[in-house]
């Protein structure tokens, strides 16, 4: 199980930061994502990690703004979200990549938490 948490109420500019737990899963053996889905939109890949957390990736939009990392002891994964705008509101989900593919396409991720709801007021 994924459990994703830090979502919040925020001003635009302000910052969070996200985490990803895992229980009864070894997180360090998975490329990790962050996706996020606004109300009445699609879910959209906003950030990606690899195992070791030396390679990560960003969608434009986020890119800058946002840092994804983790924490392999303490197998947790996060998302450092800065000069948050109003158009992040979405509610994040944390998934796990068990193949290693490191794509952005959600079809390539095994594992969903269930979502934690961002809402940056402007």
């Amino acid at each position: 199980q994924l459990q994703a948490s830090g979502g919040g109420l925020v001003q635009a500019g302000g910052s969070l930061r996200l985490s990803c737990a895992a229980s009864g899963r070894t997180l360090s053996t998975y490329a990790m994502g962050w996706f996020r889905q606004a109300a009445g939109k699609e879910r959209e890949f906003a950030a990606r990690i690899s195992r070791s957390g030396g390679q990560t990736y960003y969608a434009d939009s986020v890119k800058g703004r946002f840092t994804i990392s983790r924490d392999n002891a303490k197998n947790t994964v996060y998302l450092q979200m800065n000069s948050l705008k109003p158009e992040d509101t979405a509610v994040y989900y944390c998934a796990a990549d068990v193949r290693g593919v490191y794509s952005r396409r959600q079809i390539d991720y095994e594992y969903w938490g269930q979502g934690t709801l961002v809402t940056v007021s402007s």
